[in-house]
């Protein structure tokens, strides 16, 4: 009886987010494509050149393979031998799953790469929300960047960017800071709450410090000198090609007197509206580029919605479709090992 009220209140939390990511979507593709002529927009995207959108693509597959690698090295004490085939195709399985159900796809991804290498899940999703808390420290770094590349005063045409990089900023701080003090005090962490969760019931509090466990261990997955290099040479050249996919995205499209300054400063504002908790960024990621290129360089409305428009959906569909192939292969795959060894043992 309890697990199904457990069961039903959970279902309720999930349709209330995913609702509330269709308002956020709604919103901001209002805000991106009010008063806009979505046809000259099309016909725009229709002229963009087949070779830069195969530039375009190789690109950005390139980045996230970086990201996979980066998991990798983060994941090295916990894994030291996972195979990058399962690590690339969980990471890009979970961007499928969050083009559809927005941060679903970190669960997605932990899960699968657990399941692949046989390892804890729970601390698999450990190292994914450490992954995560990186990607918004580079982001944050990307933005500061772009406001002294910038010529003008990015602040000025973006009021609530500085408001939002100081209460960032003071999030990741405590947030760094709460990880280092349960890593280190992990054992006194883990008395409390089977303690207090004891009192409510023996079963709750055995399973939460399991989980417990198992995301510290995750959390403190990242050891070694050279893996902390590593992880922040490879989190440097992840938005180097982040800049360059926006620089050719806007070679595609043909926008004039572009430059890579131009391309990492849209890059830094619009990885903003992806961050949003919205399916793929769906609106949120068309109305911060299209701002950017309009109120930063002054192109017109039409070829910056092209822009935003015709890179996202390269983008969305791109994830949904390899997170189909991928997941299915590999599934297939790993479920014939599991045969092959069954039948060994069996002949043994």
């Amino acid at each position: 009886m309890i697990s199904d009220k457990k069961g039903k209140l959970i279902a309720k939390r999930d349709v209330i987010n995913f609702s509330l990511s269709l308002v956020l979507t709604a919103v901001f593709l209002y805000i991106a494509f009010h008063n806009v002529d979505f046809k000259k927009v099309l016909e725009t995207s229709s002229r963009a050149s087949l070779f830069w959108i195969v530039v375009y693509i190789v690109v950005l597959v390139s980045s996230h393979y970086l990201r996979a690698v980066r998991w990798k090295v983060i994941i090295d004490s916990v894994q030291p031998h996972a195979k990058m085939r399962n690590l690339f195709g969980a990471l890009m399985v979970g961007y499928g799953v969050n083009c559809v159900i927005p941060r679903f796809g970190e669960i997605t991804r932990a899960v699968l790469l657990g399941r692949w290498e046989k390892i804890s899940r729970s601390s698999m999703f450990g190292t994914v929300i450490l992954e995560r808390v990186i990607d918004v420290i580079f982001l944050g770094l990307s933005v500061i960047a772009a406001a002294l590349i910038y010529s003008g005063n990015l602040y000025l045409s973006f009021p609530w960017l500085k408001t939002t990089l100081f209460i960032t900023s003071a999030l990741i701080a405590a947030f760094i800071i709460f990880l280092l003090l349960i890593v280190k005090f992990k054992e006194k962490f883990y008395g409390v709450i089977i303690v207090y969760l004891g009192k409510i019931s023996e079963t709750v509090a055995h399973k939460a410090g399991y989980v417990f466990r198992m995301l510290t261990e995750g959390f403190s997955s990242l050891k070694g000198v050279q893996n902390y290099f590593l992880t922040i040479l490879l989190s440097v050249v992840i938005m180097l090609l982040y800049a360059l996919n926006a620089y050719v995205g806007m070679i595609m499209i043909g926008l004039p007197n572009i430059n890579f300054a131009t391309a990492w400063v849209v890059m830094s504002i619009s990885a903003i509206g992806v961050v949003i908790p919205t399916p793929g960024g769906t609106g949120s990621y068309h109305a911060l580029a299209k701002s950017a290129l309009v109120l930063l360089y002054g192109y017109g409305e039409v070829i910056s919605l092209a822009y935003a428009f015709l890179t996202h959906i390269i983008s969305y569909f791109l994830f949904i479709i390899s997170a189909l192939i991928i997941f299915f292969v590999l599934n297939r795959y790993h479920d014939n090992l599991i045969k092959v060894v069954e039948t060994e043992m069996e002949e043994l």
